[in-house]
């Protein structure tokens, strides 16, 4: 057997291992799609093939409004009523060594010993938006390993965090009293992507306030909404004393159903697909410049670094394209001559 026939049949076996729910496999094809190399395409692809049944949930917010602890509790209460739960913890870089900087097995130890559960740490490694490169491959992975519920829990960025919206099929945005997020929510477009608002900590006294300014300002947004479309909830919650939890994965089950009933989760998933057929795109795209434009790339730096080039006229340069835009000094020379 060829080198290319047998790295085929490995990859295969690595595919049904994966599908049968083998947590060693799981975990190698996953490492295997965060090493972003073409050797493992062909296995992710196989992988693709077989997903579409999983419901995925994006959990958001600011940094300290719980997310965490949510999603531990929310995949707790998952797990009373028999559901297999994967978990994506996409964490921040280490500058240093380009690893997650927050363990998320440390912080879910209590749902590690668990064979219904599946964590997975994902650095985001500089890529923007909340999400790491690799989240939409390891959601595919614990799809087809047959994970009833994926959970995708983003870095907590603010006003960057929106690529949750073109990734999950319910979005769930987290709140906590006290932190501004009334306001926060307004500036970074959260109010628009959340499928289902609910804010943490309700034992505090600031909780019913953001509650009320959530809802009044969904209210608010309503107004332009087609009839049918989806109320957006806002849930008091407590992940510390399980309140409200019940009702979280309730409002999860309704927005499910309300996807495939007025035949949305098709719109949804053609967005997903197209996002990541785009970011692939942009990464193939990268890649071959760098390979094989370096020393354009460097000269056009030096242009840029001596201000006779500016950075979008270098990066059309840099693609070969035409620039497309007149001259400053002919355009103001023309405007003078009417």
């Amino acid at each position: 057997m060829s080198s290319h026939a047998s790295a085929e049949a490995a990859a295969l076996a690595l595919v049904r291992d994966v599908q049968a729910g083998h947590r060693k496999s799981i975990a190698r094809m996953m490492s295997v799609a965060e090493s972003s190399g073409r050797r493992g395409r062909a296995a992710l692809s196989a992988i693709h093939r077989h997903t579409g049944r999983a419901h995925v949930v994006g959990i958001t917010g600011v940094p300290g409004s719980g997310k965490s602890t949510m999603v531990r509790a929310l995949t707790q209460k998952l797990r009373e009523i028999d559901r297999t739960v994967g978990i994506v913890a996409v964490d921040p870089s280490s500058p240093f060594s380009g690893g997650a900087i927050l363990g998320d097995r440390i912080r879910m130890l209590e749902l590690s010993g668990d064979p219904g559960v599946f964590i997975r740490s994902l650095a985001t490694r500089g890529a923007l938006g909340g999400l790491a490169r690799a989240s939409h491959d390891v959601i595919d992975i614990l799809d087809a390993a047959g994970f009833d519920v994926v959970i995708v829990e983003t870095v907590g960025v603010g006003q960057d965090e929106v690529d949750i919206v073109q990734s999950a099929h319910t979005v769930v945005v987290v709140s906590a009293p006290g932190l501004g997020d009334e306001i926060q929510a307004i500036k970074a477009g959260v109010l628009e992507i959340a499928d289902i608002h609910i804010v943490s900590k309700c034992d505090k006294i600031e909780a019913a306030e953001t509650v009320a300014d959530l809802k009044t300002m969904l209210r608010l947004g309503s107004l332009a909404r087609e009839q049918s479309a989806w109320m957006t909830p806002v849930l008091a919650t407590s992940a510390q004393k399980r309140e409200g939890i019940a009702e979280l994965v309730g409002a999860i089950d309704a927005h499910r159903t309300h996807l495939y009933e007025s035949g949305e989760i098709a719109d949804r998933r053609r967005k997903i697909l197209e996002m990541r057929i785009l970011k692939s795109a942009e990464d193939i795209v990268r890649e071959r410049l760098l390979r094989q434009s370096r020393e354009t790339l460097e000269r056009l730096l030096d242009r840029g670094l001596e201000r006779a080039i500016d950075p979008f006229a270098a990066a059309c340069a840099l693609l070969g394209v035409d620039e497309a835009l007149e001259p400053l000094a002919t355009a103001t020379a023309t405007a003078g001559r009417h």
